[in-house]
């Protein structure tokens, strides 16, 4: 069947300015890091991305090395535009990075200029298209002088490949050099990519909100959920066996913890008393920041992710729920390194 997409997409749609640039990203943006590789099924893929357009996500977020196996994911985003969304290229935002290994060889990973420069032409070709609206960075490269690296991306911009970068994952420190370079060479860094939830207020305790508003750069929060802790999943103290806890290298079941369930039990009983679900209200509280252009949400179906966009029709949190909020999300629950 012919996809159209619905007509009245935009009607409760959110839109946020990232930073000090033109563009505008909408609150919600679908990230494709996980339930996009050849381990699910296509179409309930289709659906959920056809899904998110119709509620409005025209921002969605890629990168080389999201799967399973690596590619994976740009390759089905890559069909469902040859499919069903082609027609709608000048409404959605493609985001897309490099940088994270994604091979054994020296090429395959880092910030350097040719894995940058070859990274992008790979990405353009498994997506189908001849642009992709940003182009990230995935990760700091501290073998690599900062210079070639946004001096990469710069040049990914001026080639017509992309239309902004940005960078994750970064200190504040080194995202604050990032964004002079990129201003000196006149592609402003349009977006930094961070982890923040309730349980990983990381930006917030190291500056990097504060020197994201000094540069003028957007901010994409990604793991708002920190990767389903809060969410109902856990709340009970058991892994069911398809969670990330039972089969994820982010999480295992150790992590379930009493301190753990405690904490979350205690939010889960915050966001009752405001007539919503545990992950409403961490999405909620993500947003709350204006620093926070937009949050990235991931869905292994449709209904997850109408659920999960209903956080804004609530009442904004006020004082006293915050401050409810600080005291069972403590920064550090469950927090693991970045991978």
């Amino acid at each position: 069947m012919t996809y159209s997409a619905a007509e009245n997409r935009y009607d409760n749609a959110q839109f946020r300015r990232s930073g000090r640039s033109g563009l505008k990203l909408p609150e919600f943006s679908l990230g494709l890091w996980q339930n996009f590789g050849d381990n699910r099924h296509f179409e309930t893929q289709r659906e959920i991305i056809l899904r998110a357009f119709d509620l409005g996500i025209t921002h969605f977020d890629l990168a080389n090395r999201y799967g399973p196996p690596f590619r994976a994911a740009e390759k089905v985003f890559g069909r469902v535009l040859g499919s069903d969304l082609g027609r709608y290229r000048d409404e959605i935002v493609i985001a897309s990075k490099a940088g994270n290994p994604i091979g054994a060889s020296p090429y395959l990973g880092g910030g350097g200029r040719k894995t940058l420069l070859d990274s992008i032409d790979i990405t353009l070709r498994d997506l189908g298209v001849d642009h992709v609206d940003i182009f990230y960075s995935h990760s700091p490269d501290l073998d690599t002088p900062l210079e070639e690296t946004i001096g990469a991306l710069a040049s990914i911009v001026a080639q017509g490949k992309a239309h902004y970068i940005g960078i994750s994952n970064y200190t504040a420190e080194r995202a604050h050099d990032a964004a002079i370079i990129a201003q000196k060479l006149g592609t402003p860094l349009l977006v930094h990519q961070s982890r923040y939830s309730i349980f990983d207020r990381t930006v917030e305790r190291s500056g990097h909100l504060d020197t994201a508003a000094q540069d003028g750069t957007g901010v994409v929060a990604y793991s708002p959920l920190a990767q389903g802790l809060l969410t109902d999943k856990y709340l009970q103290g058991t892994v069911p066996a398809d969670s990330r806890a039972a089969d994820s290298a982010f999480l295992n079941a150790d992590d379930i913890s009493d301190v753990y369930v405690e904490r979350a039990a205690a939010l889960n009983k915050i966001a009752q008393a405001r007539g919503q679900s545990l992950p409403q209200l961490a999405l909620q509280w993500v947003l709350r920041r204006p620093e926070v252009t937009t949050a990235l949400v991931g869905a292994s179906s449709t209904a997850q992710l109408e659920h999960n966009l209903a956080a804004t029709t609530f009442a904004d949190l006020d004082d006293a729920e915050l401050a409810a909020i600080d005291k069972h999300g403590v920064h550090g629950t469950v927090l693991r390194p970045k991978k």
